[in-house]
């Protein structure tokens, strides 16, 4: 039986090569980027600064279930997170411009007023500086308890980084983070969290 030419055997490459060529992307298209959808009352953190082009692709950070937290408050000198064990903590990412996170601010001042086993901390998540967050809170709404501005490029490393804002993480008496919460949060439904959670002074 004589053998097929060259050239017709190179006729009968060309669909594989075809198909081939069609599921491998082209240089020029970019990764699909997979994206989470974000609630509607919960506005979009700053974007982290940007890496360096030759840095290598940093490693998933694991987050320590018992977080560390040491700030300077604007008009309450230090906070240290590990001071408040034994009882409930609240540590609430927010911002000037997140209208959700003003919103919360009254609650929170509630809650952090009616309970003596838990003590709230608001960590402003943006780019101000003292005196103008001072002068927000003479003209807007003030928060009653503790605030720390962070640096959105360092933010508390023991934290995740917020994909949105207000972002609330309740911590528990042992010190270990009980829940987290995106988007807004009442009162009623962070003692609702507590009541249901039995963890261990």
């Amino acid at each position: 039986m004589p053998k097929p030419s060259v050239a017709r055997r190179a006729l009968a490459l060309v669909p594989i090569l075809a198909v081939l060529a069609a599921c491998t992307p082209r240089e020029d298209e970019g990764p699909v980027e997979a994206t989470t959808p974000i609630a509607a009352d919960v506005v979009e953190a700053p974007a982290a600064a940007p890496a360096a082009a030759s840095a290598p692709a940093p490693k998933a950070a694991t987050r320590p279930t018992h977080p560390a937290l040491v700030v300077e408050t604007l008009d309450h000198g230090t906070f240290d997170l590990a001071a408040h064990r034994g009882g409930w903590a609240v540590v609430n990412f927010w911002a000037t411009w997140c209208a959700p996170c003003l919103k919360e601010i009254p609650d929170l001042n509630a809650l952090d007023a009616r309970r003596d086993d838990l003590v709230v901390i608001g960590l402003a998540y943006e780019e101000i500086t003292p005196d103008a967050m001072r002068a927000f809170f003479v003209e807007k709404v003030r928060p009653e308890y503790p605030v720390a501005i962070v640096d959105v490029f360092h933010p508390p490393a023991d934290f995740d980084v917020p994909r949105g804002l207000p972002f609330t993480v309740l911590v528990g008496p042992d010190g270990a983070v009980v829940h987290q919460f995106l988007g807004p949060v009442t009162g009623a439904e962070i003692e609702a969290k507590i009541s249901a959670t039995s963890v261990p002074a």
